[in-house]
């Protein structure tokens, strides 16, 4: 993590967040080949977040669309972090100034009641871990240039995370076929995407099984109280300030916002 070229992408990400005024693709500028490069800027940064006092609230799964995976050549998806100051409840105004190009997409987030710890995680021991479900707003935002990324980009970019917004009416898992959950999202009253939960590698559960395995392969095992935000249902939409969003979920529930 020491290499030069490392630092300045994760820099020239950092600063692009600052300022809110976005950079050229890192992947170009500075050599980032590589996932494991590309990773290893994401966790730069990260590091830097946490000596600033921000804490760790999650991770959220990106590329579980299989269309993409096969678009961007990749057969996995991947990952970002989740900070506790990027979490925003129903209902709450979101303000478009800690964003740069936002976009918005309706997931299902899991919440763990107990530690993952196992790179071989089974379905079952995650089954058993998550406490709760609730439906979610994720707001990605890309510190990229008019979002031109690459693959190795958005994972640098901590997998283009920008906010989230989750319902506050939770559900448990117990019964549930994921695999049926519909969505749909309006903007200002009017649709703007519909989806479903097949559309997410199969099953969220799948995702949320690969990300629980991955992190504890990396030594940074799912935690009780963790929210796993599990990836797109359908298309994103933009968004801008003055609009309003509503995500509402087969059985559960529905979760809002409004950009200022």
């Amino acid at each position: 993590m020491s290499q030069p070229h490392l630092q300045s992408a994760a820099a020239a990400l950092a600063q692009a967040r600052q300022n809110r005024q976005p950079c050229g693709r890192v992947s170009e500028r500075f050599d980032i080949v590589s996932l494991q490069d590309a990773y290893a800027v994401q966790a730069i940064n990260t590091r830097a977040a946490l000596d600033a006092g921000r804490r760790l609230s999650g991770c959220k799964i990106g590329l579980t669309s299989l269309a993409v995976q096969q678009q961007l050549g990749v057969d996995q998806p991947d990952f970002g972090m989740l900070f506790a100051d990027m979490e925003y409840r129903h209902g709450q105004d979101v303000p478009t100034a800690r964003l740069i190009q936002p976009k918005a997409e309706g997931e299902i987030a899991f919440v763990l009641g107990r530690d993952l710890p196992h790179a071989d995680t089974t379905l079952g021991e995650l089954i058993s871990a998550v406490d709760y479900l609730l439906p979610a707003l994720e707001i990605v935002d890309s510190a990229i240039e008019d979002w031109k990324i690459t693959l190795v980009d958005t994972v640098a970019d901590n997998a283009s995370s920008g906010l989230y917004v989750l319902g506050d009416q939770p559900v448990k898992l117990d019964g549930l076929d994921l695999t049926l959950e519909g969505m749909l999202l309006e903007k200002n009253g009017v649709q703007a995407s519909v989806g479903l939960g097949a559309a997410c590698l199969g099953n969220p559960l799948n995702a949320c099984l690969w990300l629980a395995r991955t992190m504890a392969e990396l030594g940074q095992p799912l935690r009780a109280g963790d929210v796993l935000l599990s990836g797109a249902l359908g298309p994103m939409t933009p968004v801008v300030a003055g609009d309003s969003l509503r995500l509402r979920l087969t059985r559960l529930g529905e979760v809002s916002c409004r950009f200022i």
